[in-house]
C-alpha cells in the first residue's frame, strides 16, 4: 500500500446484520472492500426482544482480525437503543430491541408531563414509539436500571469495549429526544422536567473526535500491532450514510434505504414548526453543523419480512415477478406502526389491502409489487412535504444504501417523485464512517471534498422519471382517503 493511502476499519451495525469494512484512501482514490460480515439476529426472551450485544461484538473482534494492520477503527450502528453499566462498567443485561413492545403507550405518559408539541419544540424529534427518551421513561421502574450508573447507546458501547473510554457521539445521541437541535447539546430543561438524570449519559463526542485506542486485550486478540486509534464518527449509521451522499450543491433529496427507508434533506437549521410536528418529521443532527430533516418510513424491512414467511425464494425471481405486476393496483402506508413488529408481513399487508377496500394481492409477486408501490408513493411524499415544510427545492434524488440493489425500486421513486434517482454508493453507512476517519487524520477535506470523492471513485446509476405523476397522485389521494 503507497505511503499516502491509508487504510480504515469501519464497524457498520446493521439491524440484521454487521459488517466490517476497510476503506482505503489516498487523495485521488477511495477503495472499500468487505473484511468480514456477520448476521444480527436478535433473541426473544422471556421478558422480551432483546440484542444479542455479545455475538455483536465476537463479530466486530473477528472482523478487525480479517481486516489486517489499520490506520484508525471506527463504529456506526442503528440508533436509539443502549446499554446499561453498573458501577464497575459491566454490563446489566442484553440491550433492549426497539421492536420490543415494553414502550407501547409510554408516549402518552410523557406527554401528560410535556405535551407533544412542547417536546417537539425542544427536541425537533418526531414521534416514534421506540425513541430513547420512552423506553427510559419505561425502564426507570426496573431494578435493573436501579444499579445503572451508565448508558452507553449501541456504538459507544462497542467503542468502550474496544478501548475502555466512555463517551456519548453526538449524531445518535440526538436520536434519544433528549438533545436540542438548536445548540447542538442536551436539552436540559426537558430531562428535568421528565425526572431523567442526564449524569447516566457519558460526555458528548462529536465526529472526529478520538474515541481512545484499542486496549491491549484487543490487539491481542485481533492480531493487529498498537497503538490503534478508534475516531468517533457519525454514529448513527444514518448520520454516516447521508455524509456519503455524492450530491453537488444544496438541491438534493436523499433516500437512506435498507430496513428503514429515511428520506429528507440536508438543512442547515432545524425546522421545528408545529405543521412540521404533524407531518412527523424529524431533525437529527449530522456532520458540520447540519441537521437530517427526515421522515422514518418503514422500508425494505416489509419486503424482508415476507421473504422470511415465504421461506426465503430467490429475491430475483420475485422482483422480476413483481415487474410484471400490475403497478399500483393496491398500496398501503409504509410508515404505518402496525408494520413495525415482526411476524405475519404478508398477511398483514392483505389485511390493510382489506380494510382499505383495495384488492388483495395473492401471489408473492403481488405482494412484492404492493411494497414496492407503497415504498416509492411513501418516498414522494416525504420528498415533497420536507421540500415544503422547510422551504427548500430539490432537483434530483439520491438514493444510497442496500436499496439501491433494488433496481425496481429506485425506477419507481423517480416515476413517483418526478425527479431524477441517483442510486449509490451502497455501503454508504461504512464509506461515510471510513471518511470521517480519513478527514481527523488529514487526508481528505471537508464535507462537499467528501462528496465530490465519492462521486469521483464510487458506481453509481442514474433513473430517469417516466410519464407524468398523476397515477401516483391518485394512489396516494386513494390511499389518504381510505
Amino acid at each position: 500500500m503507497s505511503a499516502d493511502v491509508k487504510a480504515y476499519a469501519a464497524v457498520d451495525l446493521g439491524a440484521s446484520s454487521g459488517r466490517v469494512m476497510v476503506g482505503r484512501v489516498g487523495p485521488d482514490s477511495l477503495r472499500l472492500t468487505e473484511a468480514h460480515r456477520f448476521p444480527n439476529r436478535p433473541v426473544r426472551v422471556p421478558e422480551g426482544l432483546r440484542w444479542d450485544v455479545l455475538a455483536l461484538y465476537a463479530g466486530v473482534l473477528e472482523g478487525l482480525r480479517s481486516a489486517g494492520q489499520v490506520d484508525s477503527v471506527g463504529i456506526d450502528s442503528w440508533a436509539v437503543d443502549y446499554g446499561l453499566l453498573d458501577a464497575d462498567g459491566a454490563l446489566l443485561g442484553n440491550p433492549v430491541h426497539y421492536r420490543d413492545a415494553r414502550t407501547d403507550g409510554v408516549a402518552e405518559k410523557v406527554w401528560a408531563s410535556v405535551p407533544a408539541g412542547e417536546l417537539y419544540a425542544a427536541t425537533g424529534l418526531q414521534y416514534a414509539p421506540f425513541n430513547t427518551l420512552y423506553q427510559l421513561t419505561t425502564a426507570r421502574a426496573t431494578a435493573q436500571f436501579a444499579r445503572a450508573e451508565r448508558l452507553l447507546l449501541m456504538p459507544d458501547l462497542l467503542t468502550y469495549w474496544l478501548t475502555g473510554e466512555q463517551g456519548t457521539e453526538l449524531t445518535n445521541a440526538s436520536t434519544t429526544q433528549l438533545i436540542d437541535p438548536r445548540t447542538r447539546d442536551w436539552a436540559h430543561g426537558i430531562a428535568q422536567r421528565l425526572g431523567i438524570d442526564l449524569g447516566l449519559f457519558a460526555p458528548l463526542r462529536r465526529p472526529g473526535d478520538p474515541a481512545g485506542v484499542l486496549r491491549p486485550e484487543v490487539l491481542e486478540e485481533t492480531g493487529l500491532a498498537g497503538p490503534v486509534p478508534v475516531t468517533a464518527v457519525g454514529s448513527h449509521d444514518t448520520a454516516s450514510a447521508v455524509a456519503a451522499v455524492p450530491a453537488t450543491g444544496e438541491r438534493f433529496a436523499y433516500i437512506c434505504t435498507g430496513t428503514w427507508s429515511l428520506a429528507g434533506l440536508e438543512l442547515d437549521a432545524p425546522v421545528l414548526t408545529e405543521e412540521s410536528r404533524a407531518a412527523n418529521f424529524t431533525n437529527e443532527l449530522g456532520l458540520d453543523g447540519t441537521v437530517r430533516y427526515l421522515r422514518n418510513i418503514m422500508g425494505l424491512w416489509l419486503l424482508q419480512e415476507c421473504v422470511r414467511a415465504w421461506g426465503d425464494p430467490d429475491l430475483g425471481g420475485l422482483l422480476r415477478e413483481a415487474s410484471e405486476a400490475e403497478p399500483l393496483r393496491s398500496v398501503v402506508d409504509a410508515g404505518d406502526a402496525a408494520f413495525l413488529a415482526p411476524g405475519r408481513m404478508p398477511e398483514r399487508i392483505a389485511e390493510a389491502c382489506r380494510a382499505s377496500g383495495q384488492p388483495v394481492p395473492t401471489t408473492p409477486g403481488e405482494v412484492t409489487r404492493c411494497i414496492l408501490d407503497s415504498l416509492a408513493l411513501a418516498h414522494r411524499k416525504a420528498v415533497r412535504d420536507a421540500q415544503r415544510l422547510a422551504g427548500h427545492p430539490v432537483d434530483v434524488v439520491h438514493i444510497v444504501g442496500g436499496g439501491t440493489r433494488n433496481a425496481l425500486l429506485c425506477q419507481l421513486t423517480a416515476d413517483a417523485c418526478g425527479l431524477p434517482v441517483v442510486a449509490g454508493p451502497t455501503e454508504a453507512a461504512a464509506l461515510g464512517n471510513v471518511l470521517v476517519q480519513a478527514r481527523a487524520h488529514g487526508l481528505v477535506g471537508d464535507l462537499a471534498g467528501m462528496r465530490d470523492l465519492l462521486a469521483r471513485t464510487q458506481p453509481l446509476s442514474r433513473y430517469e422519471p417516466r410519464g407524468g405523476t398523476e397515477r401516483w397522485r391518485a394512489a396516494q389521494d386513494r390511499l389518504a382517503g381510505a
